[in-house]
């Protein structure tokens, strides 16, 4: 397939996705990018690439969920802010270590993100699997830091 073709089917594919399919997929990229990072250990430079997008991703999140226009619950937004909290500090975390293993609490909550908004809203099963996974709602991961 042709590059053109390409970019047109990839841009059709974005236009018919429901936001929770574009987040799920962002959450999926950056998770991708940490394990990346993780491979090739002592690359600086995809590192911290991997780092600053999940960062962004998370502040884009923060930023999200204190709009007015947001509609999610008070509770699931004080969920996603603590989680953010964690994040950012887990972030920092890693970058001042240089140590691989930092990223894998980020990759799974990333993972266990994405797998989430790819559920039905409205599907128990999903939920009581994503809790069973471990998925921050329950318990918020500021406090096992």
């Amino acid at each position: 397939m042709s590059k053109d073709k390409y970019a047109a089917y990839s841009q059709q594919q974005k236009q018919n996705l429901t936001p929770r399919e574009v987040e799920a997929m962002a959450f999926t990229k950056a998770a991708l990018l940490l394990e990346d990072a993780k491979k090739v250990s002592g690359n600086v430079d995809e590192f911290s690439r991997a780092l600053r997008f999940n960062h962004l991703l998370w502040t884009i999140m923060q930023a999200d969920i204190t709009e007015e226009e947001n509609q999610l619950p008070p509770e699931i937004k004080a969920n996603v802010m603590s989680l953010s909290i964690f994040v950012d500090k887990q972030t920092t975390k890693a970058l001042r270590s240089a140590n691989s293993n930092d990223l894998d609490v980020l990759i799974n909550i990333n993972r266990n993100l994405a797998a989430g908004l790819r559920t039905n809203p409205g599907d128990q099963a999903a939920t009581d699997a994503a809790a069973a996974a471990n998925v921050p709602g329950g318990t918020s991961p500021v406090d096992s830091a």
